[in-house]
């Protein structure tokens, strides 16, 4: 099976800092396009006209969090088969395992490094193409 190649993420972040960092991580590193939003509405409002391959979306959001999104995501018929992550500084293995039930491909740990962030994004695109 061939896995197609990574080009779109939308990346949801309420934290500019955050954002930023791993915005220019996945861009320069990664080469990945990378829309990023600062909350869930912004998400959905995007959504649908930049087309991602790929969600990343932080967990602990104000207002709507990672999984409220990923829910509301899910109901916009482009973007209810896309693979998403969560990015959490809660990484024990019940919260993993909770974010993979709500449809999760995988879970990223904060703080992240910038400089394996594009490649571990890459690694968690094959394994979900895999199978």
């Amino acid at each position: 099976m061939t896995i197609p190649v990574l080009e779109r993420i939308l990346y949801v972040e309420d934290d500019p800092d955050i954002q930023s960092i791993a915005k220019l991580a996945l861009e320069e590193l990664g080469g990945f396009a990378v829309e990023a939003c600062m909350s869930g509405r912004e998400a959905l409002a995007r959504a649908v006209d930049f087309d991602p391959q790929l969600l990343i979306l932080d967990v602990m959001m104000p207002e709507m969090d990672g999984p409220t999104t990923l829910a509301e995501l899910r109901k916009l018929p482009p973007i209810q088969d896309v693979p998403a992550i969560f990015m959490t500084a809660k990484v024990q293995v019940q919260e993993v395992a909770h974010y993979k039930a709500l449809g999760a491909a995988d879970v990223i740990a904060k703080p992240f490094d910038p400089m394996t962030l594009a490649e571990e994004v890459q690694e968690i695109w094959k394994r979900y193409h895999a199978g």
